[in-house]
């Protein structure tokens, strides 16, 4: 993809992105000349997690955007005010609110220990609900604002709301909150988008908790999620809102055939709510 007005000095504020999804999208961004804010508890090096907050600002810099690591919890309100007006005092605003962060605990309701529940919900919810309140006054602002947050369309099959109800109601909360932003905030030409990969992608959390090597390999690679999260944000936000887009989908609209070079071979694995 090239450059276009629409990303050049603008500022994405994004929830983690010290790795994975997060961190690819960040490069992107900043290879389109944006600036990128990210707020992520990962300040020093963990030997099961690549990559910290720091990290990640330096590659976004190597990528040719300005970057700015803020170290923080978004399920704390004083950490996403301070990344707000950190981004703001930087850059002067804020024109994409990205809710990456995610907690991932795919088990069934007997298995799953209260603990973790409740770290999806908060991260997920309220993490969202949080970012992306505390930006919609600077989106507001900006003469292109976008929400984007990483959640599947809301897919009520049996096979889906049966397979770990706890995790499931967290993500597609997400897509929910999001969805209604995009009603509630149409008049002020906000737009807000859900996205979701067709299938598995190669991070840690595949490596560590979703089949390990043999998922790896038949999974995509991070870039086909930042190709269609630039993609989105490169669109008007009028003409492009209220939607739960699944990457594959965006890059067709955007004339992408191929997707081999993403990597997963020829029998890629779905990722979850996404049917054959």
């Amino acid at each position: 993809m090239t450059a276009t007005s629409t990303l050049a000095g603008r500022t994405l504020l994004m929830s983690g992105g010290s790795r994975g999804i997060g961190l690819s999208m960040g490069i992107a961004a900043g290879r389109l000349g944006a600036n990128v804010v990210l707020l992520a508890k990962t300040d020093m090096p963990n030997p099961r997690l690549p990559g910290t907050v720091h990290t990640a600002a330096q590659a976004i810099q190597d990528a040719g955007g300005q970057a700015l690591a803020v170290v923080g919890d978004v399920r704390e309100e004083a950490d996403v005010q301070r990344a707000v007006d950190e981004a703001v005092a930087r850059f002067g605003g804020i024109d994409f609110c990205v809710n990456n962060a995610s907690a991932l605990a795919p088990l069934k309701t007997e298995e799953l220990p209260l603990k973790r529940f409740d770290l999806m919900q908060q991260v997920q919810l309220r993490g969202t609900f949080l970012l992306t309140r505390a930006a919609i006054p600077h989106l507001r602002r900006s003469p292109h604002p976008h929400i984007l947050s990483l959640s599947p369309p809301v897919n009520l099959s049996p096979r889906w709301l049966g397979l770990h109800p706890a995790y499931t109601m967290a993500k597609y909360g997400m897509t929910l909150l999001t969805l209604g932003w995009a009603a509630e905030l149409a008049e002020a030409g906000i737009a807000a988008n859900a996205l979701w990969p067709r299938t598995l992608i190669a991070t840690a959390a595949v490596q560590n908790l979703l089949g390990g090597d043999a998922s790896m390999q038949r999974a995509r690679s991070p870039e086909i999620m930042a190709d269609a999260a630039m993609a989105i944000l490169r669109r008007s936000p009028r003409d492009c809102t209220g939607q739960a887009f699944i990457d594959e989908d965006v890059l067709r609209a955007e004339g992408v055939t191929d997707f081999s070079g993403y990597g997963g071979g020829s029998d890629v694995l779905l990722d979850l709510y996404v049917d054959p």
